[in-house]
């Protein structure tokens, strides 16, 4: 049996992120805004391919272009 997450086509990492913002969001306000700093990150990556590192991206612009590429498609 798979998990949910899988056969939704999600990463583990991108269904960490969802649940963690939902969790987020259920928070009251003075909880909600502390812990939405911690969410926060800087994070970058690169694709490589073929022993060649790609373009160096933001991770969270990433997600929230993939997010969008998602809705539209949906």
């Amino acid at each position: 049996m798979t998990a949910a997450w899988k056969a939704a086509g999600l990463t583990y990492n991108r269904y960490i992120a969802v649940a963690s913002r939902v969790v987020r969001r259920s928070l009251k306000e003075d909880k909600r805004i502390a812990a939405e700093r911690r969410g926060e990150s800087e994070l970058r990556f690169a694709k490589w391919q073929n022993g060649k590192q790609g373009e160096v991206k933001n991770l969270d612009a990433a997600n929230a272009a993939n997010a969008t590429e998602a809705a539209a498609s949906s």
